[in-house]
């Protein structure tokens, strides 16, 4: 595998951005793998690792880097009332889906620049905050973004100019949405709503609920960790990842 850590210009600073690819066989097609809230961490940088392994060319990078290059959190970061979460939350509370869709621009002109990323269509998924995210990048740039993926994505459904909800019908590519039963911040009231306006437009894809499991359940490292379903998300990606965008 071939992995490096570089600074991405955009119009508002340098985005720390960890890239992995593999060594043999490209070019390969583009993913941007957007982060939770917690932040970027090795837990990220592993899943950024199997995902090139099996042909992708990944792109991680720190959303945060407007806060600054110490966006960056130890273990405790999800521990109520710990300095790390104080500090976690300031930054998140700023994120919104403007400038993070002004980043997924200045990612696909990266990877156009790029000799191993292939040319063409690119996948964008998120966690958490970030599955609107991935989700409104879709609709954004949707000549470009063939699939697009949310796990236990958080607001959903909000007043946004680009909440996903309300932009569902100019997606062109197809889109996988995977929800917790057990999620606070993203309760099953909440779920139905959005299963309402995915059906509704039409879009191609599909909205799954995953029984019996907390949000968070993908990640290796936090309690809710739960294999069966953490598999299974790697196998509902990887398999919209081969349609859309070949590898």
């Amino acid at each position: 595998m071939i992995e490096e850590t570089l600074d991405i210009a955009t119009q508002d600073g340098a985005m720390e951005t960890f890239i992995c690819r593999p060594e043999r066989g490209g070019p390969f097609p583009p993913v941007f793998l957007l982060m939770d809230a917690p932040g970027i961490r090795e837990e990220l940088r592993d899943m950024t690792r199997r995902l090139a392994t099996v042909g992708y060319f990944v792109l991680l990078p720190n959303l945060y880097y407007r806060a600054g290059r110490d966006t960056m959190y130890g273990a405790d970061v999800l521990e109520e009332g710990s300095k790390d979460r104080d500090r976690m939350q300031r930054v998140r509370k700023t994120m919104t889906i403007p400038p993070v869709m002004a980043d997924v621009g200045t990612m696909l002109a990266y990877v156009d620049k790029q000799k191993d990323a292939r040319q063409g269509p690119v996948g964008v998924h998120g966690y958490c905050m970030s599955g609107p995210f991935a989700l409104a990048s879709a609709a954004r740039y949707r000549e470009r973004v063939a699939a697009a993926a949310s796990f236990y994505g958080t607001w959903l459904v909000s007043d946004a100019v680009e909440s996903p909800h309300l932009s569902f019908a100019k997606v062109k590519g197809e889109l996988y949405i995977a929800c917790a039963e057990f999620d606070h911040v993203a309760p099953f009231t909440m779920v139905e709503e959005l299963r309402r306006h995915f059906e509704k437009s039409g879009v191609a894809g599909e909205l799954e609920l995953h029984k019996g499991v907390h949000h968070g359940f993908a990640f290796p490292e936090r309690k809710v960790y739960d294999k069966p379903a953490a598999e299974r998300h790697w196998e509902r990606l990887i398999a919209l990842y081969r349609r859309r965008l070949g590898g």
